[in-house]
């Protein structure tokens, strides 16, 4: 037999055996070394914003796109930063007893909250939220809406940094300035002035539980034209402002 015939009888190349298992040990290293950086990255970020005050959020970024896509005229939104010395007792007090009374004593996550939720859903109940304000925070901030895995899987990571990394006095203040009021309406300081012609220092009991109020569903709720069920609601912040303490309540954070 020739050499040509020797090597046509040996077939094709045999592949050295090994050479996936390398390769997916390389796309493991770097989907290992990409999550990290993005884990660094945000934490760095994080860190960065308990001192410097963030100039806008994701939500206030995605409301001004869409405003821009269907040809709105500026301005696409309404916001202003106020620092935490200017925002009212009240206002503050208002926004724990309607959102998360438990916020001075658990750390991102309430677990009485979530347990009851769990429990509910067993039952055969619809699944609601139980977002405490340092979710709501890191999702305002850095997220998008929706009730995606994903997306809440992001929110526990940037909820537990923020937890972490900011006092609750810092985590209050930024909320209470990106959160959404109306579709276009974000912060105290610009939902005061739009809806109440005052400055956010002037508002009282009647203002702060409005502003309260309208959180859980600010494309639902009116404060221009409040409905009976706003109203009520209203009433219940007011009270439940009492309950939790009062003042006493922000000398805990």
């Amino acid at each position: 037999m020739n050499e040509q015939s020797a090597v046509a009888a040996e077939g094709p190349p045999v592949v050295a055996p090994g050479w996936p298992r390398r390769s997916w040990r390389a796309l493991r290293l770097l989907v290992l070394r990409v999550l990290v950086g993005l884990a660094l990255g945000s934490a760095l970020v994080v860190g960065v914003l308990r001192w410097v005050d963030p100039p806008t959020s994701s939500f206030m970024v995605r409301q001004s796109f869409v405003a821009w896509r269907i040809g709105r005229p500026p301005p696409y939104l309404y916001h202003a930063w106020v620092p935490w010395e200017r925002i009212p007792p009240v206002l503050v007090l208002a926004v724990i007893a309607g959102e998360d009374q438990r916020f001075a004593d658990h750390h991102g996550f309430d677990p009485v909250e979530l347990r009851r939720v769990l429990a509910t859903w067993q039952r055969g109940g619809r699944l609601r939220g139980a977002s405490t304000i340092t979710q709501q925070t890191a999702k305002n901030l850095f997220l998008w809406p929706g009730r995606s895995w994903l997306r809440k899987g992001l929110e526990a990571w940037f909820a537990g940094l923020i937890e972490f990394m900011w006092p609750k006095q810092r985590i209050l203040e930024v909320y209470l300035n990106i959160v959404q009021f109306s579709p276009s309406t974000y912060g105290v300081a610009a939902a005061s002035e739009r809806y109440f012609q005052r400055p956010v220092e002037a508002v009282g009991l009647r203002e702060a539980v409005l502003l309260a109020a309208v959180l859980p569903a600010p494309s639902v709720y009116h404060l221009n034209r409040p409905s009976l069920r706003l109203l009520r609601r209203a009433a219940w912040i007011a009270d439940q402002i009492q309950r939790i303490g009062g003042r006493r309540y922000i000398d805990r954070l």
